[in-house]
């Protein structure tokens, strides 16, 4: 047997018809949560007033993570439970984890960016990933300070949002 050795691949060129697969199938994940967010949504806010859903993730093709928060008061293994139950029409397709937002909780609606100006930020749209302070937070666009300016980002575009967590001496 011979020593094991590092196997690289060539990476997939921008313009390749598999990178236009990849593109597409993002944007269909993409859709699909954006779809089982506004169902969600609805559904726990109807059962559960007070309860906000933050962001859904399909983290597998039959697996996702619904984030949720209250005002006011924590976000414990007793709301997760209820919030479970809510969704238990969807357990027949998927497994599902209800989760706290954590430190780095999910910014996906204009509110949520309103409520992270001057914070650190994490952004991934189709085309780019970056990182960067929210500076302005309007009614159709995020601005973040990035890569030694300010960038306009519509909410349409995000795939995913995040707040970074921020360390002391940083």
């Amino acid at each position: 047997m011979g020593a094991w050795r590092p196997f690289f691949m060539n990476p997939v060129p921008d313009f390749s018809p598999a990178r236009a697969n990849i593109r597409s199938t993002l944007a269909t994940v993409y859709e699909k949560e954006r779809t089982l967010e506004r169902e969600i949504s609805g559904k726990v806010g109807e059962a559960l007033p007070g309860v906000e859903v933050l962001a859904v993730e399909l983290t597998g093709p039959e697996r996702l993570t619904v984030y949720v928060d209250r005002e006011g008061r924590a976000v414990d293994i007793e709301l997760c439970e209820q919030v479970t139950r809510v969704l238990s029409e969807y357990l027949r397709q998927y497994g599902i984890d209800v989760s706290s937002p954590g430190p780095e909780r999910p910014l996906r609606k204009p509110e949520h960016f309103r409520r992270a100006l001057g914070r650190h930020v994490r952004l991934k749209t189709q085309g780019r990933k970056l990182r960067g302070e929210v500076t302005r937070a309007g009614e159709s666009s995020v601005t973040v300070a990035a890569d030694g300016g300010e960038i306009d980002i519509p909410y349409g575009e995000i795939v995913r949002g995040n707040l970074i967590e921020e360390k002391e001496g940083r």
